[in-house]
């Protein structure tokens, strides 16, 4: 039975959030003209602030702001690449990397599971090692293209135990899994921190750290 270390990626892993550098980071190459919607990205995360709209909505409309309303996924692999080895160069928690070298050598399976979507997350999460990802998925239409929609739940908060969950019944461990080691820097992630054996709380945001200090769970600082 597989024993899983399953790991949070922005503010976890990498030492600042993903998804607005990976938008920017197309946006620059592909067509810099789009620079000119970041007032109304700005705008909207102003909506999701004031809770006018969800983080799901907020992703979607960044995503056609800023990368276009559906993509050719021969189009969007090279950004995929260039941005992955991007993060992989400078955007890596020391600590991470030890967690992981530690992890794999108890022959642990390491799981990455992240809101951020997978398009790019999984190219990050090859280059680090780990063996599957859990994430956000992208809509793909009929004409095969990458939409700017989600496909499914944002892999947030109690939906994120509930990907996990579903991943562990659909995949080849048969619905049974070992002990459970959970990274994370974020108390969104509660509900996978109650339900893991071991949760670690990686240098945590200030809501995090009280409750890990309430709840006994050990606290890491990755650098």
């Amino acid at each position: 039975m597989s024993e899983l270390a399953i790991y949070d990626m922005d503010r976890t892993v990498t030492r600042r959030p993903t998804y607005s550098a990976f938008l920017l980071h197309c946006a620059l190459r592909r067509a810099p003209w789009r620079l000119l919607f970041l007032p109304f990205a700005a705008l909207s995360m102003l909506a999701y602030v004031v809770r006018l709209i969800d983080r799901a909505t907020l992703k979607e409309l960044n995503q056609e702001l800023l990368l276009g309303r559906h993509i050719h996924p021969r189009d969007l692999k090279p950004l995929v690449e260039s941005f992955a080895d991007q993060q992989v160069l400078g955007n890596i928690r020391p600590g991470a990397r030890t967690a992981l070298a530690r992890d794999k050598a108890e022959g642990r399976r390491l799981v990455l599971a992240t809101a951020s979507y997978r398009l790019y997350a999984e190219a990050i999460a090859e280059r680090l090692g780990f063996d599957d990802v859990i994430g956000t998925r992208s809509m793909i239409g009929i004409d095969e293209r990458v939409h700017a929609r989600i496909a499914g739940e944002n892999c947030y908060g109690p939906a994120k135990l509930r990907m996990i969950e579903d991943w562990v019944r659909k995949s080849d461990l048969g619905g049974a899994h070992g002990h459970v080691r959970f990274y994370s820097d974020h108390a969104s992630d509660e509900p996978v921190f109650d339900w893991s054996d071991e949760p670690v709380a990686v240098n945590p945001h200030a809501r995090l750290k009280r409750l890990a200090t309430e709840m006994g769970w050990r606290i890491e600082d990755w650098g």
